[in-house]
């Protein structure tokens, strides 16, 4: 019973000191893996626009469905959000890692999966801007696709996406921006109370050791 609320007490304190869980920020709608898809390697790019609506907003991941080769995996791609498709003004220009989960085949023997990148991206304010990727490495050398959905189920404000490839305009793809309100890490208050929870803690189990 002791031990118990010990950890009653301390819960409290320790939650005050954790970071807010990162949420969808943007999404243009589930992956559809049987109508088309679009070039992101051998210097083929795609560019969808995504908006921020619920206030400052700090991105640090993106989903996106992806066609790929049988057997085939998706490492890494540039990732930029800018204020235009192919320039503007750059607000994150980075190589990010994907991890691919919940794969199924469909009717033209391609892979379509779900990736999955975290990044430390930018804070940014109400608006709407563009997320492109280009540049994708994979482990076939094979071309990486951007599965189009043309917005249909989406459910943020903005959407469905604008999109441009280096060509001219194309139907949206399926992607979500993930991030969390602004501001919402530890303040150097949660951190302090963390340390007290942490030297409270310890306090007590010295104490019960010693009797």
């Amino acid at each position: 019973m002791k031990r118990r609320g010990m950890w009653l007490f301390l819960l409290p304190i320790l939650l005050l000191s954790l970071p807010a869980i990162a949420g969808e920020i943007y999404e243009d709608g589930p992956i559809n893996g049987s109508v088309d898809a679009w070039t992101i390697n051998f210097g083929f790019f795609v560019g969808d626009t995504f908006t921020v609506s619920s206030g400052a907003s700090t991105i640090d991941g993106m989903m996106f469905g992806a066609w790929l080769s049988p057997g085939d995996t998706l490492l890494t791609s540039e990732l930029s959000i800018t204020s235009e498709p192919g320039g503007g003004q750059t607000y994150f220009d980075q190589i990010v890692n994907w991890s691919a989960s919940g794969c199924n085949v469909n009717q033209y023997g391609f892979d379509i999966c779900t990736e999955t990148a975290t990044f430390n991206g930018p804070t940014l304010d109400n608006g709407t801007y563009w997320v492109v990727l280009q540049n994708a490495v994979d482990t076939l050398g094979d071309p990486v696709y951007w599965d189009e959905n043309s917005g249909e189920g989406c459910h943020s404000p903005g959407c469905p996406s604008l999109t441009y490839w280096f060509e001219g305009s194309i139907p949206a793809e399926s992607f979500t921006i993930l991030g969390s309100p602004a501001g919402t890490t530890p303040e150097p208050a949660g951190i302090v109370l963390f340390g007290s929870g942490v030297a409270t803690l310890g306090a007590i189990l010295r104490r019960k050791l010693l009797r």
